[in-house]
């Protein structure tokens, strides 16, 4: 059995030290989402394609996942198990971000759109190689039920920072005083936010302690012999993970809301310049950037630290159901005040629908590191890999079917790529759905956890259980000696 080495309290340092890697790990597919509008508002891709490069590369991320959870849960080495992946993975998206950006307009839609495709391929392979270990580090950092969501909302909050940044791209990108076009723009800012998410990837890696795990016996091998077993062993693990009816119940919440709002995410800037601006994107100035800008400081500096105190209030569950009930009504509030001519009515309702995806991750990581010690109580295993690789499964095919769902909803309101205007039921259409679908998936996931039973004081009680069993074993294998 392999030996939690985590500690209650964490040090300050080290959470900061995960935070900056979760900044690395948000800023990627935050700047992604800014640039992917290039494709559409800029190159002419169609929708179909547009979604089908949402779709296919994040398909491969989620099959790539649970494979990277064993290898990573399962390494010998004296750095343990997760940090040299970690630096590897970091190098990987990095470089290949920027290679991935390098599109030109006169090369034609058709060969832009295998070569984004194709090193896409590559992008997220890096993406896994880091995320799925990096996540894991996280669940291993404490034991305490409340230390678990400090740690989450230190991180998440300064994740955010990416979701404050990265709308003000768009103000760059479309400023004819900083670049000629957009596409100009996405191939040179490419380059700076490669390299510097890269360096930031890396910091876990470099900064977070862990212990050797060369002695390790449980482990698996790791090698070319028996990787065929190895992945029946996957596909073992990760049927085993998810009969956790817990975990379940949180892999399904989390894919309702994020796929939902992942779907109708980017039509923000459409909505905005389109209906609220008549397509005139330079007259929209900084007002798409603002709405996402605006939104992430709200996360950052409101939604996360009520959250976080909502949880020790009312308990994780409760903070969830409380915390989703308020982003349903900012999503019924932005039907109301997205007003052409008036665009600063949307302000009003950021600061709830902002509750939706600025709470989740931080509650449901925490959990999600409550239901590893309930697997290890059952099992003897600790397995933060395979967790973690299966829940981010469940967001990345979320954002695999979002991404297909977007280009499929844009081809059947009629969206218009590269167009000055767009037909009046086109951009109705978005915002039904832009409402709608998020409502939607947020009450279905409000339903699945209203049963999810992983208390406080159950938690408390699995930790009392598993130390006990610890104790009970190291005295087990103390030598015995005859005088």
């Amino acid at each position: 059995m392999s030996k939690s080495t985590s500690k209650p309290q964490v040090p300050l340092g080290q959470k900061i030290a995960f935070g900056i890697g979760m900044l690395a790990n948000q800023m990627f597919p935050a700047i992604l989402g800014i640039f992917m509008v290039v494709l559409v508002q800029d190159l002419g891709f169609p929708g179909w394609m547009w979604g089908v490069l949402f779709f296919i590369p994040r398909v491969f991320d989620s099959i790539t996942d649970p494979i990277m959870g064993f290898i990573s849960d399962n390494t010998k080495s004296r750095w343990g198990r997760r940090r040299q992946y970690v630096f590897i993975g970091s190098i990987i998206m990095g470089i290949s971000f920027v290679i991935m950006w390098q599109l030109y307009r006169e090369d034609g839609i058709d060969y832009n759109f295998w070569y984004f495709l194709l090193w896409s391929f590559a992008f997220y392979l890096g993406l896994t190689i880091f995320s799925v270990p990096y996540v894991a580090m996280g669940y291993e950092m404490s034991t305490d039920f409340h230390e678990r969501t400090n740690i989450m909302a230190v991180a998440q909050w300064i994740g955010q920072w990416a979701w404050v940044i990265a709308p003000w791209f768009w103000v760059i990108m479309y400023d004819k005083g900083w670049f000629e076009s957009a596409d100009v723009a996405t191939r040179e800012l490419a380059i700076w936010v490669g390299i510097v998410c890269m360096l930031f990837a890396m910091v876990p890696a470099i900064f977070i302690k862990s212990k050797s795990t060369l002695n390790e016996e449980s482990y698996s091998p790791l090698n070319l012999k028996n990787i065929g077993g190895s992945l029946k062993e996957i596909l073992v693990g990760f049927k085993e993970a998810f009969n956790s009816v817990p975990f379940r119940k949180l892999c399904i919440a989390t894919f309702l809301i994020f796929n939902a709002f992942n779907t109708i995410a980017s039509f923000s800037f459409f909505i905005v310049v389109y209906y609220l601006f008549n397509g005139d994107a330079g007259a929209a100035g900084v007002w798409p950037t603002l709405f996402g800008s605006i939104g992430a400081l709200v996360t950052t500096f409101l939604v996360i630290p009520v959250v976080a105190k909502m949880s020790k209030v009312m308990g994780k569950k409760r903070a969830f159901i409380a915390s989703q009930g308020i982003s349903i009504l900012g999503y019924i509030l932005l039907w109301f005040l997205f007003v052409p001519g008036k665009p600063y009515m949307f302000i009003f309702a950021l600061p709830f629908f902002s509750f939706g995806i600025g709470s989740l991750f931080t509650l449901m990581m925490s959990m999600t590191a409550d239901v590893i010690d309930l697997d290890e109580l059952n099992t003897g295993q600790r397995r933060e890999g395979i967790f973690g690789a299966i829940y981010w499964w469940m967001v990345k095919f979320g954002l695999a079917i979002a991404g297909l769902l977007s280009g499929a909803i844009m081809t059947l309101v009629g969206f218009v790529p590269a167009a000055e205007s767009q037909p009046e039921n086109a951009i109705t259409g978005l915002r039904i759905f832009y409402s709608g679908l998020p409502i939607l998936g947020t009450l279905l996931a409000m339903y699945v956890m209203r049963n999810y039973d992983i208390t406080e004081k159950r938690a408390n009680e699995i930790r009392a259980e598993l130390e006990s069993r610890k104790k009970h074993l190291e005295s087990d294998n103390k030598p015995s000696y005859v005088e």
